[in-house]
């Protein structure tokens, strides 16, 4: 490909919405892996997100499922948290609204205090942070300690209870981006290491995210293509 065509596509994955960019594809792309799978992997086996089930904020059943062919970013919150939420929170509206012209995308929160954290709270607080419910595609999930805590070690984050910690609950900051297929993905950094999740109290970071979601949604676009071509 040549150089020229090369900095087209890319300008395209970050600038236009996938209905736009999308017609301009040609030719064979020359990106070199450019997201990493995070996590433990063998020659046949890669990291992946485990199968779940929760309630979200309408009282609806959520699973894997719902998720499974989407590229998706996660974090773990909890609604009366004093310090790092409403920033991560933020961040996320601010995804959803880049992102919000870009099919098979979504967005999925957990609280970490779901006793407290019933469907109604979750709504509710969804509302006071104008998350846009009418794109309809950010679960806020609650369901036992035992299953939500259970997940965090899978997205590479922390979750617990913590008397000491602000509000109660020791959780990290971190937005996960997870492909179509339920692994964890992330970019290098400037030195060359690999980040493997974002900052989400970082508008820096969280722009480096919404970069790798549509590159991302662009090599799933880009391999289906080729698959189907090869046939």
């Amino acid at each position: 490909m040549q150089l020229r065509t090369k900095w087209f596509l890319i300008i395209s994955i970050l600038v236009f919405p996938s209905a736009v960019y999308l017609i301009f594809l040609q030719g064979e792309a020359n990106f070199d892996k450019p997201l990493e799978f995070i996590g433990p992997q063998t020659d046949s086996t890669l990291h992946k997100i485990p199968e779940f089930t929760f309630l979200n904020q309408y009282d609806d059943t959520i699973s894997s499922a719902d998720y499974n062919g989407n590229v998706y970013v996660a974090n773990f919150i909890f609604t009366t948290c004093p310090n790092i939420c409403p920033q991560m929170t933020y961040q996320m509206t601010r995804i959803q609204q880049k992102m919000k012209n870009y099919p098979r995308f979504k967005l999925l929160s957990h609280t970490v205090n779901p006793e407290y954290d019933t469907p109604k709270v979750l709504r509710e607080y969804a509302n006071a942070m104008q998350v846009d419910t009418s794109l309809n595609n950010w679960n806020f999930v609650t369901g036992t300690k035992e299953s939500i805590y259970a997940m965090a070690p899978a997205y590479f984050v922390n979750a617990f209870e913590d008397k000491d910690a602000p509000g109660g609950f020791l959780h990290s900051e971190y937005l996960v981006l997870i492909d179509k297929d339920g692994h964890v993905r992330s970019r290098k950094d400037d030195n060359g290491n690999v980040m493997g999740v974002y900052d989400g109290t970082s508008a820096y970071e969280v722009g480096l995210l919404i970069d790798d979601i549509k590159f991302l949604m662009y090599d799933h676009w880009y391999s289906a293509k080729k698959s189907a071509n090869e046939k």
